[in-house]
């Protein structure tokens, strides 16, 4: 799983998470109705904070930091 983890704490995992984030949040309040919209695009909000904000949610599962730059500076 350092591979899954490495990859979200890269350039292209953080473009991947923006990219997921927006996506949930437009097929939440423009797909979906009612509760399960709302629900779908706050969902969203989470990896869109991520990626902007470059931190991993996954990665302290894993036994590694938070921090995206720390993931990638091996600490």
């Amino acid at each position: 799983m350092d591979g899954f983890v490495n990859f979200m704490a890269s350039t292209t995992g953080r473009i991947a998470r923006i990219v997921a984030g927006i996506a949930l949040i437009a097929l939440g309040l423009l797909s979906l109705s009612g509760t399960l919209g709302i629900v779908v695009a706050v969902i969203g909000v989470v990896p869109l904070a991520a990626g902007l904000f470059d931190f991993c949610v996954f990665a302290p599962l894993f036994g590694r930091p938070l921090s995206g730059p720390k993931i990638r500076a091996g600490k």
